[in-house]
């Protein structure tokens, strides 16, 4: 069996503490200016375009800059732009490509028609000298490094932090700003998880199916676990807001089923600690990530977090559904860092 310690999964998980502090400090002042050149146009619209967990980060967007910032995001339709050929109008609009590699085509033709068009653009990359980056007005690189596993780890958590510098910006809010500045702390304790998850692990090693609940700042954590886990265990796993899920998919849940729940303090917690009971009347196994004592005691696997406010909680809620993808994986025996089928950089038109 390959030694975890020794995987570039591994290795990358443990390098986020120190990724996002090297973000934090060198970006500032990009954050800054895409804010100003937002304000000076007057935008109230962002178009996201992004694949995969790039794509998970635009969620997050979409829930930060609407409820910290008043901004409308949606995210775009590439093969409108690549396929189709029949690009929407941005109008006043800042679009914005979010990709690790920024070499994309269907992500890199969206901000190219969008600067033909004259509208704001900028890239959130880990390629700063990339195809997509080329296109935008103002790049923000994500300063996380190579990184050699396929599994996005310590780039997943950089564009989450890159978006929150953002609206930070626009909010211009010294309490955001300081909050933000205790992320990478943040991160390292919760990394501190990591024995615990090894361990627990070992209940859910012959799991071939699960759901990941999340809501509000977390819809995204919910997808890009639920990621994580069909790309290094190939489990058969869907990602739901606590809401949708109760809309149909509920007649799946069946004694012993796993539901995993995303559930920080926070507004939305009352929501996610009334799903737990909803699922555990129906003899769910539930594991519960977060960072209340009372939404914990329920989880037959509880993943305690570090305490960050509601809105920065997806940098960390994520983090023990890496360690849990990776040591499931371990227990496997399959590959850490080349998944079967996949590659690095996805290419897509």
């Amino acid at each position: 069996m390959q030694n975890i310690e020794q995987s570039f999964l591994y290795r990358e998980i443990h390098q986020q503490p120190e990724t996002l502090a090297k973000l934090l400090a060198a970006e500032k002042s990009t954050a800054a200016a895409l804010a100003t050149a937002i304000r000076a146009r007057e935008i109230s619209q962002v178009v996201i375009a992004a694949r995969g967990t790039s794509d998970n980060a635009g969620r997050y967007a979409q829930y930060l800059l609407g409820a910290m910032n008043g901004m409308l995001v949606t995210l775009a339709t590439p093969s409108l732009f690549s396929i189709y050929h029949h690009p929407p109008v941005f109008g006043n609009a800042l679009v914005l490509g979010i990709s690790q590699s920024g070499k994309s085509p269907d992500i890199v033709s969206v901000l190219a028609e969008a600067k033909k068009q004259g509208a704001l653009t900028a890239a959130i990359t880990n390629q700063p000298d990339s195809d997509l980056a080329q296109h935008a007005d103002f790049t923000i690189a994500l300063h996380a490094g190579a990184e050699k596993s396929v599994a996005a780890t310590k780039t997943y958590t950089a564009e989450l932090t890159a978006i929150a510098m953002l609206s930070t910006a626009l909010a211009a809010d010294g309490e955001m700003a300081t909050a933000l500045e205790t992320l990478p702390q943040a991160v390292s304790e919760t990394l501190a998880l990591n024995p615990q998850v090894a361990q627990g692990v070992e209940r859910y090693r012959y799991m071939q199916h699960c759901v990941v609940i999340g809501r509000g700042f977390n819809y995204a954590t919910a997808f890009e676990l639920a990621l994580k886990l069909k790309e290094l265990t190939y489990t058969i796993v869907e990602p739901y807001s606590s809401a949708d899920f109760q809309h149909g998919p509920l007649a799946v849940i069946e004694p012993g089923f796993p539901v995993i729940v995303v559930a920080p303090v926070g507004v939305i917690l009352p929501e996610m600690q009334s799903f737990v009971q909803t699922v555990k009347s129906r003899g769910a196994e539930v594991v519960v990530i977060g960072n209340d004592d009372a939404a914990l005691a329920e989880a037959q696997l509880p993943l305690t977090i570090s305490a960050v406010p509601e809105w920065l909680s997806p940098v960390v809620a994520i983090l023990p559904g890496q360690l849990f993808a990776m040591h499931l994986a371990h227990t496997r025996h399959y590959p850490l860092d080349t998944p079967r089928g996949l590659q690095k950089v996805t290419e897509t038109i």
